[in-house]
């Protein structure tokens, strides 16, 4: 599969793909620019191309990682037995740095990309020198409407529907933006899963959000491992899923923080405010991650 399969124009992904055999999976990347490196992490249903205008506006100053996990954008699905799990997808996170021997890192979490991208930073501290954390969660959930919602979503009401009718995929790219999308984007964002044979990802994330209790208690306790690591915290105030108080739990974990609160941003923000947040990040790797 590649983008010309989903006739993705290249005006709205104008960077080189490049693909890494990586344990029975054919993982998909951007990676654009020179300089520290920023390793760029998507949620579920999204895929790369959310991190389109973050690249564009660090690329000059920055060499930008964003890779798709197995099952997602243009990453092959996983391997016999590969459950979509966000402990696999960090494992396969952690072989994908070791593959590309990257290091020094800040590493940009959003969405599952938290639970994902920080369990790897808990994990090994060392490659981690600083985090962008927009819009997510690292502790399980015990919030009754998430309960709820994996409970739905992640089902067989949800199963059923999604295969059918695409629904995890077209209810986050409903909810998911405060800003209009022109056709062509939101093209862009669908288009991974409009193969009925690769639509179960979309359910799995859901389902985890419960499901995964003990892989997010390990992620919550590896956060004093980063707790010296400057972090900007960005942050969607019309999220319909993170609300302030997961956002004030960053805040206390991460002593070196700078917030910023975008009023005009949901959940994925980095549609709706991408180049605000690579200007906000130059600014904050200069005044605080460079010194």
């Amino acid at each position: 599969m590649t983008a010309a399969d989903w006739q993705i124009a290249r005006e709205l992904l104008p960077f080189e793909h490049h693909y890494l055999e990586l344990d029975g999976s054919r993982i998909h990347y951007l990676d654009e620019g020179s300089g520290d490196t920023v390793l760029l992490l998507h949620g579920n249903p999204a895929w790369s191309f959310l991190y389109r205008k973050l690249i564009a506006g660090l690329r000059d100053e920055f060499r930008c990682v964003a890779p798709d996990y197995p099952g997602y954008g243009l990453s092959s699905v996983g391997p016999a037995g590969y459950q979509y799990t966000p402990r696999e997808h960090s494992k396969v996170v952690e072989r994908f740095i070791e593959a590309l021997e990257l290091r020094d890192l800040t590493v940009m979490v959003q969405d599952w990309g938290g639970p994902i991208g920080l369990g790897l930073a808990g994990r090994r501290p060392e490659l981690v020198r600083a985090l962008i954390i927009g819009n997510t969660f690292a502790w399980p959930n015990t919030e009754l409407r998430i309960r709820g919602f994996s409970a739905i979503m992640g089902g067989a009401i949800g199963r059923t529907l999604t295969e059918a009718f695409n629904l995890v995929p077209r209810f986050f790219f409903w909810r998911g933006f405060a800003q209009p999308l022109a056709a062509g984007v939101r093209d862009a964002y669908m288009a991974p899963w409009r193969d009925r044979a690769r639509r179960l990802p979309a359910t799995i994330g859901p389902r985890q959000l419960i499901a995964a209790a003990r892989y997010l208690r390990e992620v919550e306790s590896g956060l004093e491992a980063l707790s010296d690591r400057p972090a900007l915290i960005v942050w969607g105030e019309k999220d319909f899923a993170f609300d302030r108080a997961n956002r004030a739990r960053f805040e206390a974990a991460f002593p070196s923080h700078e917030t910023h609160v975008y009023p005009d941003a949901s959940h994925f923000l980095q549609e709706d405010v991408g180049d605000q947040i690579a200007q906000a990040f130059k600014s904050f790797h200069r005044r605080v991650v460079a010194n």
